[in-house]
This record gives C-alpha cells, structure tokens and sequence, in this order.
C-alpha cells in the first residue's frame, strides 16, 4: 500500500525537494562551467513576454505581473554582467502595446518612470560603466518618462564598458521606414546618388547604428516570432524560444539558452 503522505517513492515530499533541489543546483552550476568555458553572444536582445499570462496563473494583478517581470529583468543584468556578455536589448513596450486597456499602460509607464530614474544611480551601473540608452518612439511616451529618458542617458552617457539598450514604444517596421525617409531627404535634400543606397546606409539611420546586430534573439512565453522587434538586425541573428514566461526566468534557463547558442554553426548564409 502507497504511503500517502510520502508518495509512489517512499520520500516524504520534504526530501525529495531537497533532492530536485540539489540537483537543479548541480546542473546550474556544471552548465555555467560550461558557458564561462566558450565565447558567449557580444549583442543578446531579449523579447521579455508572459507578465500577463503569468499574473492570471498566479492569481495577481496584471501591474503585479509587470511589477515581477521588472524584478526578473533586474537579475537578468547581473546574468549578463557575470557572463561578460557586452550589449544587451530589452524589449519593453512595443507600439502595437500603447493600444492596450489604459489602465494598463498607465501602470506601465509607472514602472518606466521609476525605473529608468534607479538605474540613473544603481551603483552596479556605475560600477560596471554600462551606457543606458532608449529605442523606439520617444514622442508617443508621457512627458515624465521622457524625462526619465533623459536622467538615466546623461547619467550614464560617457560609459561603454557595457551596453543596456531599452526598446519603449518601439516597432521594427516603423524603425526601418522612418531609416526610408531619411535617406529619400537626403537624396532630395542633399543630392545622394540613389544607386549608392545599401544596407551599410539603412543600417546608418537605424536606433542601433552605433551597435552591432544581435548575436541571439531570446523569447520567453513559448511564442515562437520575433513580433516587430529588430527585423531589419535579426537577418542573421541566432534564435532561442523558451516556454517560461518571463517573470519565471531563472538564471538555469537563461544558461540554458546562451549554451544553446554555443553549440550551434553560425553560418550566415553560406
């Protein structure tokens, strides 16, 4: 007969916590053995998706599930500073996003706000020298966030140790039609030759044109697309789709995800 208390096994389910527990920290600490032991990405960008669908599985407010998805992002940079890994991009807040419930977006732009005016003074920022910069469309945000903007970037401007780029308000089809217009001034304006148009003067007119195109694209939720976000730099990017939403990520899935990367030929259509 099957105690119940202990289960099919016979351990009581105190134990066999400590044991998945021990084993999950063996694994976690053999993976990063391994990751720390081969080159990792130079430029990750991160698609940080489930704050909704993880504040219903876990009965809480939808501004308490992007209130957990802010504390996860938060580990997720010491991840990237303990790794070394140089340039990472966040996308916060796409434009499709703005459409939300206004309740909604309004709590977001709390979240932004406050924020971007900690990171202006986080000593790890400044310990580390990371230069903090915004993408997307900075007029379709609240005065007060632009202001934050603004804090966070002179506050960190003269850095380049490391890069921590925040995508507000930000669409991958606009980035590259607003890039259009600015080289059909230019040939209007200042009479560029049209047949000189390449990728290298796009890329020139991109939010990301001092940066390089991101080595992996990392998506949580399970959602396997890139949903308007850098379509013009991911053209050779590596891509790692992972089921847990984002307030859940833990540094073993995020390991995970970069050995994952590791082990792959990047080929860049040869």
């Amino acid at each position: 007969m099957v105690d119940e208390k202990r289960g099919r096994s016979g351990a009581s389910p105190y134990v066999t916590q400590i044991v998945g527990d021990t084993l999950r920290d063996l694994t976690e600490k053999r993976l990063f053995e391994l990751v720390r032991g081969a080159p990792v990405p130079n430029h990750l960008a991160i698609i940080m998706d489930g704050n909704r669908r993880f504040a219903g599985a876990h009965g809480l407010d939808i501004k308490d599930g992007h209130a957990a998805g802010r504390d996860t992002l938060e580990q997720l940079l010491n991840w990237c500073l303990e790794l070394k890994i140089r340039i990472l991009t966040v996308y916060a807040l796409s434009t499709e996003n703005l459409s939300r419930e206004p309740q909604e977006v309004a709590a977001l732009m709390d979240l932004f706000d406050k924020a971007l005016r900690d990171i202006a003074v986080d000593e790890r920022v400044h310990r580390h020298q990371i230069r903090v910069r915004v993408i997307g469309d900075r007029l379709a945000l609240p005065d007060r966030v632009q202001e934050a903007i603004g804090i966070a970037e002179r506050a960190t401007e003269r850095y380049s140790a490391y890069r921590y780029n925040v995508a507000l308000a930000y669409g991958g089809r606009d980035e590259i039609v607003a890039a259009i217009r600015a080289l059909a001034r230019e040939v209007r304006d200042q009479g560029l030759d049209p047949e000189s148009i390449d990728s290298a003067a796009v890329s020139r007119h991109l939010y990301t044109r001092d940066l390089p195109d991101p080595d992996l694209i990392f998506r949580t939720s399970g959602e396997e697309r890139i949903s308007n976000f850098l379509l013009w730099q991911s053209a050779y990017s590596e891509l790692y789709f992972s089921d847990v939403l984002w307030p859940g990520l833990t540094r073993l899935e995020f390991l995970r995800a970069i050995r994952a990367f590791q082990l792959r030929r990047r080929r860049y259509g040869e």
